[in-house]
């Protein structure tokens, strides 16, 4: 495992003593079970607001890069790029993949605690199973194609997933090929995905809509996507499949007793971190 440590971190939140000391509720990623039915997706709110018990938070910063945050107080982005908006916002984990400079950055902020390459700078597969308590924060590593046809790089990207609250959240990264029956096992089941749906940089939009509907999380957030011309695509090709909910925010709020009975894609608009999120 890759960590990048320093003498002191800034939180975004307040975290209580000992949030990362709370247990975390079990959740059943690698088990088949069917899906919880419950109560719509709870919209919502701002940064900074109050979580209840075992629900998590899920905003769309910008690009590839989502906020997670929990109840107890910690905090995670995806694809790290550097920043993320403009208050001084420090998560406990930022994972980052680099197929493409957008999604990982050279020179993280050295408060963050936990720092996970989607790659091995030594070489091999990375290899992530760091335990916070409240959230375990795991990895599946990927291949990334050569530019131009080029050489493909083995293990250059990592599927990640969060087990937190009961819930298992997967993000794709930079997948550039459907996942091996190996693969799909080692990610197991799903209840929220993050998926690229650009169709071009990464999968082509058909392979990814057969990912996933054999993935079948609950909740499909896009992600990735360039013009509204390659999202409405996406969509038209899987509203046979899939309910469809656009909603005008950047985030939401789950729990297992939420999770929509119906696989739901869910359209989020990104939005980069601001003080007035930080004042509502």
């Amino acid at each position: 495992m890759i960590r990048y440590t320093a003498l002191a971190a800034a939180l975004f939140l307040a975290v209580p003593l000992g949030a990362e000391a709370q247990e975390r509720r079990p959740s059943h990623c690698i088990s088949l079970v069917e899906n919880t039915p419950g109560l719509e997706v709870v919209w919502k709110a701002g940064y900074t607001d109050p979580l209840p018990d075992h629900t998590v938070r899920l905003s769309y910063i910008d690009h590839s890069m989502y906020l997670i945050q929990t109840q107890g107080g910690l905090s995670a982005v995806t694809d790290y790029a550097g920043f993320i908006g403009t208050p001084d916002v420090v998560p406990d984990v930022a994972t980052m993949n680099h197929a493409h400079s957008s999604h990982w950055t050279a020179s993280p902020d050295p408060r963050i605690p936990n720092v996970l390459p989607g790659w091995n700078p030594e070489g091999g597969p990375a290899d992530h199973h760091l335990d916070l308590g409240e959230m375990l924060v795991r990895n599946v590593p990927t291949d990334i194609r050569g530019r131009f046809g080029g050489d493909v790089e083995e293990d250059g990207n990592s599927i990640f997933i969060f087990e937190v609250a009961g819930l298992c959240i997967g993000h794709l990264g930079h997948l550039h090929h459907e996942p091996s029956p190996e693969q799909y096992a080692a990610i197991g089941r799903l209840d929220v995905v993050m998926a690229p749906i650009d169709g071009g940089m990464t999968v082509p939009q058909p392979v990814m809509m057969d990912i996933l509907r054999r993935v079948r999380a609950s909740i499909v957030l896009p992600m990735h996507w360039f013009s509204y011309g390659s999202l409405n695509a996406f969509l038209a090709g899987m509203q046979d499949d899939f309910r469809i909910r656009q909603h005008p925010e950047p985030s939401l709020e789950v729990s297992l007793r939420s999770l929509p009975s119906e696989p739901t894609i869910i359209v989020l608009q990104p939005r980069y971190v601001g003080f007035d999120d930080l004042d509502r």
